[in-house]
């Protein structure tokens, strides 16, 4: 089975292309909805994120509390860093589950916003990047997320370069709003139905 990472810098569209993937009827791991769920079920991330951040990480109930983790975490890149060390192997052991339930699939998508910050892109045999413009990114993510256009450039800001990525990426997708995306992600899947036979 093919190991595909899927990512692209915000308001590239990686989501809305990881969907079509999936009508396509290629297994999806979706890594930033999957941290948020590992941080409520994985008894040995919980456990180091209390002893990293304290118990009033977590509510009575269990669940995560956010606001008080992120005022930690927001602006202070070593606790940042700090979080991101303890989150991303649980992330990857949910990874690696998730393979095992697909083995019989030619080949699965992991869908990650960080996927070479993280370096989870070694872990894959393909690495696809998508690309679009800054400024159609930015006015994506203004119009989506209802930010201003000062917090989508900070956000942009704690990115690595798309162009850096692109370099690291095997494909590359452009969402630029003028080429059309739906024939480049067919090509794709043609090409990794192929190297999963071979």
């Amino acid at each position: 089975m093919l190991k595909v990472g899927l990512t692209g810098n915000i308001g590239s569209g990686k989501t809305t292309i990881a969907k079509v993937f999936e009508l396509l009827g290629v297994p999806v791991f979706y890594a930033d909805d999957e941290a948020k769920k590992v941080m409520v079920t994985d008894d040995v991330l919980i456990a180091g994120i209390k002893q990293a951040f304290g118990n009033e990480a977590y509510r009575g109930d269990g669940s995560l509390n956010r606001k008080y983790i992120s005022n930690i975490v927001f602006n202070n890149k070593a606790e940042l860093d700090k979080l991101n060390a303890l989150v991303h192997p649980a992330v990857f052991r949910a990874f690696e589950q998730f393979d095992g339930l697909h083995q019989a699939a030619p080949y699965v998508i992991r869908e990650a916003a960080i996927l070479f910050e993280s370096g989870s892109y070694k872990m894959c045999d393909r690495a696809i990047m998508i690309t679009a413009p800054l400024e159609t990114r930015i006015n994506r993510v203004m119009l989506r997320d209802k930010l201003s256009r000062a917090d989508v450039e900070s956000r942009e800001a704690r990115q690595m370069p798309q162009d850096e990525k692109v370099k690291l990426a095997n494909d590359v997708i452009i969402n630029d709003g003028k080429q059309l995306v739906i024939p480049q992600i067919l090509r794709l899947h043609e090409l990794y139905l192929s190297l999963s036979r071979n």
